[in-house]
């Protein structure tokens, strides 16, 4: 998933997603370097978080 497409999916900012994704536990794959390096994410990676998430609040 791409930075856009996940910040979508989970209802964030796109700037969440490159601060706090990470902190989070959001592994991120990195293609490129500097700025130009572009982010994405395993969507079962995604799934997994998501889940793990409502397990943690309940």
């Amino acid at each position: 998933m791409s930075v856009r497409e996940i910040a979508e999916y989970l209802n964030m900012s796109v700037p969440w997603v490159y601060r706090e994704a990470p902190r989070a536990g959001l592994v991120p794959y990195r293609f490129g370097s500097g700025r130009n390096a572009k982010l994405q994410f395993k969507v079962s990676d995604v799934h997994a978080w998501v889940k793990q998430q409502r397990m943690s609040a309940a």
